[in-house]
């Protein structure tokens, strides 16, 4: 590795960013920009800033380590992770844009009407903001530590004072344009690497042999059905519950716009997990030796030198950390909007001022988080992201766009009993491993927190004396009635 290519790479994106967020602050200048771009994104350029912000550290850096590590059962997370549009645009992506809302909180309110359901989904959406958030900051330091051997906190001070300084600045209208290139950047930083080393290592005593890179313990013969199952209900339904994805879909002009861009989208994420899987894959055959926690997310930063000594490998890991500092970034600009946005409107009013106010905490709270705690595996911890938001948030969002009976009681018993059901689990987990015949409902709890949230809603919503808001059936109405009606 060269450490000077790699931290001009760093250097050379941090200007991009900056020179493309300050393009965007020229033309944010209404409470509308800073909160939705004024609700007059593209599909094609939204869905370039949502696939931005959605390939994170986990995907960039933790997807290709979890191939690795798992072989076969890597591959579930990829599925998962764009599968879960394919709900979001049958479900919710049209009706969410028609609430005409800024934030989940505002649809919520809006829906139910009741401040108490607002604050509770506020709480909600701030806890799966910040759990998503510190990754991204640990994935930053261990970048920075392995190319340049800094100090981990380093890397996280970085993207951490870059993000808030970006969204405080210029809002969701120039996050949007940073997004969109940051997205393009990823995937040609991996795109080019594979393709080079796949021809490099073609005829080789590496090249590519199925028996090495899939031995029958890591296919599926040796695949857990629940654990599997469990993981791929909470990637598909969790994708409903991340704040940052579907504010996103407020900035569409329309229902129909918001539908396109989900399409394109799942193109777009797809198409970046293959590269990002045939990075896991090489790999497997290249680097077998960090086949182990921790050391596996490094793996994309250490294998071109491995397959190319010299210059070439050094360009090539320099292209792979600028596309990694682009996922922190445009990840960690996502939840940060968005999270600005939930807390501006439900504590400073909503103004502009308390929107940049909004950002710079909403910065600094995973900020400590990551210095305070030691990095885990940075896909398994995306993942949990995914359980808790599907336990907690995606229910309520569900219901509340399709199901009229839905009350405020209902829903804030339901985010309440999902999110604890799938923090105690975890947490127990996390204390006492894989002991005891309930390890692996521990470890995996979608499968039983998300049918116990959606049944204490339905049920606390159903035998509610108050009833679901008289307006309920009108505002439904609107979600699903096309705009020209």
């Amino acid at each position: 590795m060269n450490a000077l290519l790699d931290l001009a790479a760093v250097a050379a994106v941090i200007l991009a960013t900056v020179l493309i967020g300050a393009y965007g602050l020229r033309i944010s200048r209404t409470t509308s920009d800073f909160f939705v771009a004024s609700r007059t994104v593209r599909p094609v350029w939204n869905a370039s800033a949502i696939s931005g912000e959605y390939l994170s550290a986990g995907t960039f850096l933790g997807l290709s380590g979890l191939v690795l590590l798992d072989g076969a059962r890597g591959f579930w997370f990829p599925i998962g992770y764009a599968a879960g549009y394919l709900l979001v645009l049958a479900f919710v992506a049209a009706p969410l844009r028609r609430s005409g809302a800024y934030t989940i909180p505002d649809f919520v309110e809006a829906r139910l009407e009741s401040l108490l359901a607002r604050r509770v989904t506020s709480v909600a959406v701030l806890i799966i903001g910040w759990l998503y958030i510190v990754p991204q900051l640990h994935g930053a330091g261990i970048t920075l530590q392995v190319v340049a051997d800094l100090p981990p906190w380093t890397g996280a001070a970085v993207v951490a004072a870059l993000v808030a300084a970006l969204v405080a600045a210029g809002g969701m209208r120039a996050i949007t344009f940073v997004q969109g290139f940051q997205y393009w950047l990823k995937l040609t930083a991996l795109l080019v690497p594979v393709v080079v080393m796949a021809f490099a290592l073609y005829g080789t005593p590496h090249e590519f042999d199925p028996v090495v890179a899939f031995p029958s313990s890591a296919g599926p013969a040796g695949i857990d059905a629940y654990a599997t199952g469990s993981l791929l209900v909470a990637l598909l339904l969790g994708t409903m519950g991340l704040p940052h994805v579907l504010v996103r879909f407020y900035t569409s002009p329309d229902g129909v716009s918001a539908r396109r861009t989900t399409v394109l989208v799942i193109v777009m994420v797809s198409a970046f997990y293959a590269v990002s899987s045939a990075m896991g894959l090489i790999s497997r055959v290249v680097a077998p030796d960090l086949a182990e926690p921790g050391a596996a997310d490094t793996v994309v930063l250490v294998l071109p030198a491995r397959v190319f000594p010299g210059i070439v490998g050094e360009l090539l890991t320099a292209l792979i950390v600028a596309g990694a500092f682009a996922a922190f970034l445009a990840t960690s600009a996502g939840l940060v909007v968005s999270l600005a946005g939930v807390v501006s409107q439900d504590v400073f009013g909503g103004s502009v001022r308390s929107f940049r106010v909004s950002a710079l905490l909403c910065t600094a709270v995973p900020f400590v988080i990551a210095l305070a705690t030691a990095p885990a595996g940075l896909g398994s911890s995306v993942g949990m992201v995914f359980v808790f938001a599907a336990s907690c948030l995606s229910p309520v969002v569900l219901l509340g766009v399709w199901w009229s009976g839905l009350t405020a009681r209902g829903a804030v018993a339901g985010m309440v009993s999902g999110g604890v059901a799938c923090g105690l689990s975890l947490l127990i987990y996390a204390a006492v491993g894989g002991v005891g015949v309930a390890a692996p409902y521990l470890a995996q709890p979608a499968a039983w927190t998300i049918p116990l949230a959606t049944a204490v809603t339905v049920v606390v919503s159903l035998t509610d004396r108050r009833g679901a808001p008289r307006t309920a059936e009108r505002y439904l109405a609107r979600l699903h009635a096309p705009e020209r009606v």
